[in-house]
């Protein structure tokens, strides 16, 4: 059991590592549903492309759904605004769902239709290959490496908009900048761990840090180990109980952040 379980526990540790740093810049901006929006459209992107006669796990697949992120990423930069009537979480919302919707149309036009949508949805993990591992530990290594040598704007727009611009610093610029990059994890996460893993590895480890920590440091190491845990919880269990291993995990993380509440309200 534990050699099968062994490539999927390092995607796990990957996926957790990345989005648990981006799941603080998120809650802290208050967009809380932006991932499940930019999964959708980097969803919406493949099955376009597959609409198209390509293979879903092609590279012209993965341009596609990139492409359909860049999209997504330059409308949530151009709507967040220092004076707005509206929330951006309206906006989003809007977006996710108009790009679930596209979605169900798309697949209406292909065939195994029921399929696609619980791929999309809860990923295939538990058969992730080792190059796939390393594109993806590549890839976010850089990512993470461009967000550690800005990460003060990112945390300062994130954390303080308005002392940001009182420092002319261009706001809109870096969150395109943040949601672009954003968007890259997102699109390739979703291609191995679906929509709804995907939202799981980003909000939860970093809720739970939050509510047991005020220290920036101290939420990312936490986050990072509670989710590792967890991850390796939910695989044991899918494994030895012949569960879907996605949607395992999603509620196994779920569990995490029942815990933590219950804990919380024990130690105050």
């Amino acid at each position: 059991m534990l050699e099968f379980m062994f490539l999927p526990f390092i995607a796990c540790l990957i996926l957790t590592g990345i989005h648990a740093y981006l799941g603080i810049h998120v809650i802290e901006r208050e967009v809380i549903f932006v991932d499940l929006a930019l999964a959708q459209i980097a969803a919406l992107g493949a099955i376009i492309a597959f609409l198209f006669g390509m293979e879903l796990h092609s590279t012209t697949a993965y341009i596609f759904s990139l492409g359909f992120t860049f999209i997504g990423a330059s409308v949530f930069s151009l709507t967040r605004l220092k004076e707005r009537k509206v929330p951006q979480e309206a906006i989003i919302g809007i977006v996710y769902a108009v790009s679930a919707a596209a979605a169900i149309l798309a697949l209406n036009r292909a065939p195994s239709e029921a399929e696609h949508i619980k791929y999309m949805l809860v990923g295939n993990i538990i058969f992730v290959q080792l190059p796939e591992i390393i594109k993806m530990a590549i890839l976010y290594a850089i990512i993470g490496l461009f967000h550690f040598v800005y990460r003060k704007k990112f945390l300062l727009i994130s954390l303080d908009p308005d002392e940001a611009q009182k420092q002319k610093i261009p706001v809109r610029m870096w969150d395109f900048l943040f949601y672009a990059s954003f968007g890259i994890v997102v699109t390739s996460s979703v291609e191995i761990a679906g929509v709804l893993l995907v939202f799981s590895y980003l909000i939860v480890p970093a809720v739970c840090a939050i509510l047991l920590s005020n220290k920036l440091k101290t939420r990312l190491l936490l986050g990072w180990v509670l989710g590792s845990l967890t991850s390796l919880v939910g695989l044991y269990l899918s494994v030895a109980l012949d569960f879907p291993t996605g949607a395992t995990i999603v509620c196994t993380f779920g569990i995490l952040v029942l815990g933590v509440l219950i804990l919380q309200r024990i130690i105050k």
